[in-house]
């Protein structure tokens, strides 16, 4: 299947910013709405890119701009907030969109761990938006699925590398909460792959990387790899409870007692990588963008993060 016209939802994000820098280096036409165009400056130098000022869940604003696309690609998520906004009336609005428009290949970004009877309202909307996706059977639908996602920029852990920078004890709640991080460039490439994949139609996949963590055990790499010695204590159950209360009260939470709830279910998988590529484990990868560096160290990462 050829893809020459992409419209791509949530593609000012984290994985946005990699999957459109992925599909344009396959030569495809990336279009990106954005609620306010000065977040996605980053993309607008890119060729092929259109970024387009726009609240996608007005009334006949995506059906406009899903015309004349090869494939929606929805990564429209939250952590906090409006869940069920951005979990499901968005997916239900792309379906919408892709049937107004007469565009057949859908592309959904879900969580592992999603479910009807999940604790956290977070997974319980996911997977609504996720089976709204698999549901339209007059489309051609492919759902991801994956554990936590990181990379430069990410907000996982760069957020514990702040951090330890800051706090000589690093208190951890749900310390046995279970990860398995995948990389973002492989979920990029894993997406870009399905997009134009006909034998990915209809198919979920669960996107988690080669190796199973803690949480404790990833803030004490991370700790490792920022070259910072730090007491790190994981909290028992009841204590992280309330640091999720309290912290839920600040602006712009870290952490919230929703948080809290999706972590008591385990973010791994058993699935195979799919689309046959490699997947680059934590430790190869992030010390690249959390080493503490001075100007020279950090010009190859700043060359990174251009795309040069």
């Amino acid at each position: 299947m050829k893809l020459d016209n992409v419209l791509v939802l949530g593609g000012s994000g984290f994985i946005g910013r990699h999957l459109v820098a992925e599909l344009v280096r396959r030569g495809v036409k990336v279009t990106v709405p954005s609620r306010r165009r000065e977040r996605a400056k980053h993309l607008i130098l890119l060729p092929t890119v259109d970024v387009v000022e726009a609240d996608i869940l007005q009334h006949g604003v995506l059906d406009r701009m899903t015309r004349g696309k090869d494939a929606l690609i929805n990564l429209v998520g939250s952590l906090h907030g409006d869940f069920a906004r951005a979990h499901v009336e968005v997916p239900l609005a792309a379906v919408s969109a892709c049937r107004a428009a007469g565009v057949k290949r859908l592309l959904h970004m879900s969580a592992l761990g999603a479910a009807p009877d999940a604790p956290s309202e977070y997974l319980r909307t996911k997977a609504k938006g996720e089976q709204a996706v698999m549901d339209a059977e007059d489309l051609h639908a492919t759902v991801f699925r994956p554990s936590v996602v990181f990379g430069p920029e990410d907000t996982f852990l760069n957020r514990f590398a702040t951090m330890a920078r800051f706090l000589p004890v690093i208190a951890v709640p749900c310390p046995h909460a279970r990860f398995q991080p995948v990389y973002v460039g492989e979920v990029a490439r894993a997406m870009a792959v399905a997009a134009a994949d006909t034998e990915t139609f209809g198919q979920r996949y669960e996107l988690g990387g080669p190796r199973e963590y803690t949480l404790k055990q990833l803030v004490e790499l991370v700790c490792a790899m920022t070259h910072r010695r730090r007491l790190v204590i994981g909290l028992p159950d009841k204590l992280s409870y309330l640091q999720a209360w309290m912290l839920e009260h600040l602006p712009g939470p870290l952490m919230t007692r929703d948080n809290y709830r999706s972590m008591k279910v385990p973010n791994t998988t058993k699935a195979e990588w799919p689309l046959g590529s490699e997947r680059q484990t934590l430790e190869a990868v992030a010390p690249a963008y959390l080493a503490p560096s001075g100007p020279r160290e950090r010009y190859p990462q700043l060359r990174w993060r251009a795309r040069r």
